[in-house]
């Protein structure tokens, strides 16, 4: 078995804190690890990157306090003003339960109204408020920018080929459901 010395690959874009973290690693003088066959595993790398975008994300949309699932959500609303609850929780495959409190939190922010669905009092309809349409302009504008972070080594047709290669994992394997939220 290979011993890699620097998997996952570090980071494009220089931070203090990641020159940092660098430094004090260098300074330990850190053995190769030996990942086995985990560098081969499309899960497992998959979920590397999966963490690595997240983490450029939060450093992205930190300006404006805005996680993934609130930048998901606040997406579908604007494009699907009036969905149920139900509907954007099926949708973006989050607990409906997980949903009602990233809502909740979305409404004390004032970015976004539930509002009773007149043929049905048990459910609401989602619609941005105006400071929700307003950020979602700057939303997509650090998104924007967050996708050209993470194009950077692998250039638009990667990006494309890449998109195209996991939507064939989603369809290989489906969707992911409320009970496989929590892996």
């Amino acid at each position: 078995m290979a011993r890699v010395a620097n998997f996952p690959v570090g980071r494009s874009r220089a931070t203090a804190d990641n020159a940092a973290a660098a430094a004090r690693n260098d300074a330990r003088q850190l053995p190769a690890i030996d990942y086995g066959h985990l560098p081969q595993l499309i899960g497992y790398v998959l979920r590397r990157a999966q963490l690595a975008a997240f983490q450029d994300f939060m450093r992205a949309f930190g300006e404006v306090g805005i996680r993934p699932a609130q930048y998901a959500v606040l997406t579908i609303i604007e494009r699907n003003p009036g969905l149920k609850q139900s509907q954007v929780s099926a949708a973006l495959g989050i607990k409906r339960t997980n949903l009602v409190s990233l809502l909740d939190t979305l409404e004390e922010r004032g970015l976004a109204t539930r509002e009773p669905v007149a043929a049905d009092r048990r459910s609401y309809a989602l619609h941005l408020t105006e400071k929700g349409a307003l950020l979602m302009h700057r939303l997509r504008e650090i998104s924007a920018v967050h996708e050209k972070r993470l194009m950077t080594h692998i250039g638009e047709d990667g990006r494309d080929r890449l998109l195209e290669l996991l939507r064939g994992v989603l369809n290989a394997v489906g969707p992911p459901t409320e009970e496989d939220d929590d892996a």
